[in-house]
């Protein structure tokens, strides 16, 4: 070898030396919301939230302790990777819900799927996603019927409507035995999967514990007048009414209450409408001391939760509310599954989630941990009771996560 090629040889190994190694591949992550139609305030926001779920991931987050990846630039078993989401409107439609993840799987090539929202759309979504053996993450819809078809591709961090039965039902007895008058609930839901099966399971667990369900009022979802609904309340004077209804539903209920002068001693909103940000500016003031579903709570200053809703109000402008933290949890999960997965193989990432076994000091929401049965449900997410005071939902059941007082009976616009 003549010393030019020596030469040569030993610049281009210098070269190859100090050329920074070719940045790994972003991994495609489909995601579907409703950024339009009647729950589209809500989908806005839980794509916030999923999006500081990716910026969490993508870089170093070592002040949030214990947190999996928060420590580590990307994906660190793929080769330090970051996230990409491919987003989608479903506009709260099945059938879109359902061309859309096909087509973010076919064409934009996701290696995972995260959805829905709506009972309904995600129905649609998941059966898509499992026919085409992509697994997909359901961070909030609730409807039985998503994990209980026997697929295999399909994860649910979120709890179920028998999750929120049990919390109602407990609650209500606890409050009967203190002295607080339940001779009666009704139930009012929209009609579509999520309505339906909430209310279904709301209604054999409270009759099993002996509370009188008096009557259910189901009704068409995107009403416009609802005039009658309440006027069948007032009729039969209920001591607590649960509603289980999406955004635009929710506030007409309230506006309908307020003009037709009934209020009932509680009402029990089953999350959707009443966690969506639309909710308060829109009618807080006639719905003060309304009581609410949630598995979130900011925290204490210092805390994860604390710190990750500090970073969500510095892009959004708002604290997190119970349906954007289940989503950027569900995000979460997933995208710790990849990186335990090691490998973009959907097969592999399935099973990862299989194996799954988060404690609840590695969330940031209130669920005991993240353990998935062999339907995909996971078997440790759990809800709780909030109840609006002032312009916040403040914990007030269970009595050892409470941050304040309980009041009843609700004072809504008379406060």
């Amino acid at each position: 070898m003549t010393d030019a090629a020596r030469a040569l040889g030993a610049a281009l190994l210098l070269a190859a030396m100090l050329t920074p190694a070719q940045a790994a591949d972003p991994i495609r992550i489909g995601v579907i919301y409703p950024l339009s139609g009647n729950a589209a305030s809500a989908g806005a926001s839980a794509k916030d939230a999923v999006e500081l779920g990716v910026e969490l991931i993508n870089n170093v987050h070592a002040e949030l302790k214990g947190m999996p990846l928060s420590g580590s630039l990307g994906l660190p078993r793929l080769n330090s990777a970051k996230i990409e989401l491919v987003s989608a409107d479903h506009q709260g439609n099945p059938s879109v819900g359902q061309s859309q993840t096909l087509r973010l799987i076919t064409q934009e090539k996701v290696v995972a799927m995260l959805g829905a929202y709506h009972s309904s759309v995600a129905v649609t979504a998941t059966a898509v996603a499992e026919r085409q053996g992509i697994p997909f993450l359901v961070a909030d819809s609730v409807a039985l019927n998503i994990t209980g078809r026997g697929f295999k591709w399909i994860f649910r961090t979120g709890p179920i409507a028998s999750d929120f039965a049990i919390a109602y039902t407990q609650f209500l007895s606890q409050m009967k035995q203190s002295g607080k008058k339940i001779d009666s609930v009704m139930i009012v839901n929209e009609n579509t999967e999520y309505g339906t099966s909430v209310a279904g399971s709301i209604i054999e667990t409270a009759k099993k514990a002996g509370l009188n369900i008096a009557g259910q009022i189901p009704y068409n979802a995107n009403s416009a007048d609802v005039s009658a609904q309440v006027l069948q309340l007032k009729d039969k004077r209920p001591d607590v009414v649960i509603f289980i209804s999406y955004t635009s539903d929710t506030i007409l209920y309230f506006k309908t209450m307020k003009s037709l002068d009934y209020m009932p001693p509680m009402i029990i909103g089953d999350d959707a409408g009443f966690s969506d940000p639309a909710f308060i500016p829109s009618v807080g003031e006639l719905a003060q001391a309304v009581m609410n579903r949630s598995a979130w709570d900011i925290g204490k200053p210092g805390s994860n939760t604390h710190r990750i809703n500090e970073l969500f109000k510095a892009k959004t402008g708002r604290d997190l509310d119970d349906t954007s933290a289940r989503w950027m949890q569900g995000f979460l999960v997933l995208c710790e599954a990849i990186n335990r997965a090691g490998s973009t193989d959907p097969a592999k990432i399935q099973q990862a989630l299989q194996r799954t076994d988060l404690r609840p000091e590695q969330l940031m929401i209130g669920y005991r941990g993240v353990r998935f049965d062999d339907t995909g449900q996971n078997v440790e997410a759990a809800t709780y009771l909030t109840q609006l005071h002032g312009t916040e939902y403040k914990a007030v059941w269970p009595q050892q996560r409470a941050t304040a007082p309980l009041k009843w009976p609700m004072t809504g616009w008379k406060n």
